[in-house]
């Protein structure tokens, strides 16, 4: 255990210990941080304390203002650097427990703490890999009888999205305004999205790269993936609908992307591993591995309007088997049902003033391993 108090409901666990990046008011230098209870070990302030053998010359990283040249020095540098925190923040190690002046320097309470995007991402890939999503989605926009596309048991799908309105969890998401086709017998009009929704979601960050064309085999994926993060993937369904055949969603879904700011390391997730689901039709080879690398991650999404009182749940879904419904166009199945919020209050898709919540967190005997808060509040659209 750690010699910094820790609720036994805290998402940051000893157990946890996830990367973010962060400031102050009193110092705005963006810099590397690591969660633990209500506190941030600023890692630019002990990294001379990383002395093993892979970090030893690699100290400055943690100088840095994102995590980009941490991921990039491969898995070997993660698992030693955890290592050494675990022993630096141990119950049993006096390193930092009795500096007085180094633990004044070093910690910083998370309240005093802006928080930032973790990492300057240059691209990301959106994988459309719930079968359970994919298939409500498919039977609204095209049918039951052609939900799921004949690649879609047989292949990752995804596409990729964009990175520049990426942001972290806090920042307000612009209603957006664009093309749609309400009616099919009527020409097409130009708007703010009526139907603007959400998508329950988790994303990787991956890092330690690989030469341009030379694949990284699934049996050394895990040695490339960094972390994962909560997401929220904004969506204004009634442009997607209009704008996404042949070639997938553009403005429907470019107009933001949330993630909570604590990346937590696979590390930490593994003692939540559990069997991969069994897949049929079985993959090609290329695709096969037999590690359990599917995680009991509980997952929650709230909403709180500008006329309610208190937020209120209206998901709770699982990673490990997301059958709960992960959208607004889910639970009202595209605008036909009201879902209930409480107060005789309900919503089919999301209003201004909205405020939704995504959390998660890993469950254990006494301690957890979270994520924080994903959060974003809509904002009106700016008249077009």
């Amino acid at each position: 255990m750690s010699f910094i108090s820790v609720d036994a409901a805290s998402d940051f666990s000893y157990q946890n210990l996830p990367y973010g990046v962060f400031s102050t008011s009193e110092n705005p230098r963006h810099r590397i941080g690591v969660a633990i209870g209500d506190q941030i070990l600023d890692l630019s302030v002990i990294r001379s304390l990383f002395v093993g053998p892979v970090m030893y010359k690699h100290q400055d990283v943690f100088d840095r203002s994102t995590l980009n040249a941490f991921m990039a020095l491969g898995y070997e540098a993660w698992s030693e650097a955890r290592r050494t925190l675990q022993t630096l923040l141990s119950a049993s190690e006096s390193t930092l427990r009795d500096d007085v002046s180094l633990r004044s320097r070093a910690f910083v309470h998370q309240s005093a703490a802006m928080m930032h995007l973790p990492a300057d991402v240059g691209d990301y890939t959106d994988f459309y890999s719930s079968r359970d999503h994919a298939t409500n989605v498919g039977i609204m926009f095209r049918g039951k009888e052609n939900a799921l596309m004949p690649n879609w048991l047989r292949l990752p799908v995804g596409y990729h999205g964009r990175a520049s309105s990426l942001v972290v969890s806090g920042t307000s998401i612009r209603r957006p305004c664009g093309q749609m086709r309400p009616d099919q017998t009527k020409p097409p009009v130009f708007g703010p999205s009526k139907q603007l929704d959400i998508e329950l979601e988790m994303a990787f960050f991956v890092g330690g790269g690989n030469p341009l064309g030379e694949p990284i085999p699934i049996n050394k994926a895990h040695e490339h993936i960094f972390g994962m993060v909560l997401m929220n993937d904004w969506s204004a369904r009634d442009i997607q609908a209009w704008e996404y055949v042949p070639l997938g969603p553009f403005l429907g879904k470019n107009f933001g992307t949330t993630i909570s700011p604590w990346v937590v390391p696979m590390e930490a997730l593994l003692p939540f591993a559990e069997s991969n689901p069994i897949q049929d039709p079985e993959p090609l080879p290329y695709l096969q591995h037999q590690d359990a690398y599917t995680f009991n991650i509980n997952l929650f999404v709230s909403l709180k309007g500008q006329d309610m009182t208190e937020a209120v749940n209206i998901c709770r879904s699982n990673f490990k088997n997301p059958e709960s419904f992960g959208s607004m166009l889910e639970l009202s199945w595209r605008g036909s049902k009201s879902i209930d919020v409480g107060g005789g209050k309900t919503r089919t898709f999301l209003k201004d003033g909205d405020e939704v919540v995504i959390t998660g967190y890993c469950q254990a005997d006494g301690y957890r391993v979270g994520f924080g808060l994903c959060k974003g509040t809509i904002l009106s659209a700016l008249n077009g």
